[in-house]
């Protein structure tokens, strides 16, 4: 038994390819966007600051960028605070701390995830030539199990490794 066939002709629709125009404003618009992958903080009532870096995977070590708006009492010359530069292994530590030309300033940080759930860590940042000026800034993320997926990173977050194993099971001991 033959089967009859029937043809497709769609009169209204087609597929377009963009002029070599569109492309070039597309790529700059793309540049664009690149240079501020960055998360902004969100003020609270207290005058701390929240930044929210989404969900994260537990034994894995995440960059995370975050911009602060101008904050009078840091003014320009932002440093992190000295009681959290002597912690001995510090889950989040600043690594970066720059003023942007248009006020504020952008950090860059590193958090290594360990404990699962939603988990706080806070970072306090000061002024280098007055102390008693400073801010303190919550970065929050909700870490998964490890064995659970991948997460899709927000943007201003970026994975930079996994925490390697501390001792090494040795299971081909000989018992005597």
């Amino acid at each position: 038994m033959a089967t009859a066939r029937k043809s497709s002709t769609s009169k209204g629709g087609g597929v377009r390819f963009p002029d070599d125009d569109d492309s070039v404003l597309t790529s700059e618009s793309s540049e664009e966007t690149q240079k501020e992958k960055i998360i902004t903080a969100i003020p609270e009532s207290d005058g701390a600051y929240l930044v929210k870096a989404g969900f994260l995977r537990s034994q894995h070590k995440y960059e995370i960028v975050f911009t602060l708006p101008q904050v009078p009492s840091l003014g320009k010359d932002v440093c992190l605070s000295p009681a959290l530069r002597t912690t001995p292994k510090p889950r989040l530590r600043a690594t970066r701390i720059t003023p942007r030309p248009e006020g504020g300033v952008k950090v860059v940080c590193e958090y290594m995830a360990q404990q699962e759930g939603v988990v706080q860590e806070d970072l306090s940042l000061v002024n280098r030539t007055r102390r008693d000026g400073s801010v303190k800034v919550r970065v929050q993320a909700r870490v998964m199990d490890r064995h659970h997926g991948t997460p899709m990173l927000l943007d201003g977050v970026r994975c930079i490794g996994a925490e390697k194993e501390l001792a090494p099971k040795n299971n081909d001991r000989k018992q005597n």
